[in-house]
């Protein structure tokens, strides 16, 4: 299949399935006047990157992930220690948001929001 059919069918676009290429993520068959030709593994790893990437994992976490799908004598623990170290990073991620979000909230509400100049976000930015 070309290009068009791959993206529509693993849901990706075009120019990224173009750089997972790029990057050896995914090795498509070439024909004979040179377009890629996807067949169906080509396609599955793709949907795999995919998803991968939609949970957040990073390219270079995919490119684990996907050697270890293709990898039938993997240990399961080396799959999980990738799943956990990403999750210890988005738990971190949320940590900090929700400090934002309460620094944030308190300096909203402190702030009056009339025609008054003074305004205590401001004054902490510009501490």
């Amino acid at each position: 299949m070309n290009i068009s059919d791959a993206s529509r069918d693993s849901g990706l676009p075009a120019k990224t399935i173009r750089y997972y290429e790029d990057i050896g993520l995914v090795k498509p068959g070439r024909l004979g006047n040179g377009y890629r030709d996807y067949n169906d593994d080509d396609l599955h790893k793709l949907r795999f990157l995919q998803r991968s990437r939609g949970l957040g994992f990073s390219v270079e976490d995919c490119r684990g992930l996907l050697s270890l799908y293709e990898d039938r004598n993997r240990a399961s623990a080396d799959v999980k220690e990738i799943a956990k170290s990403h999750l210890a990073e988005i738990e971190r991620k949320i940590s900090e948001l929700q400090s934002l979000q309460k620094t944030l909230s308190h300096l909203v509400d402190a702030c009056h929001g009339d025609h008054r100049p003074h305004c205590p976000i401001i004054n902490d930015l510009a501490r």
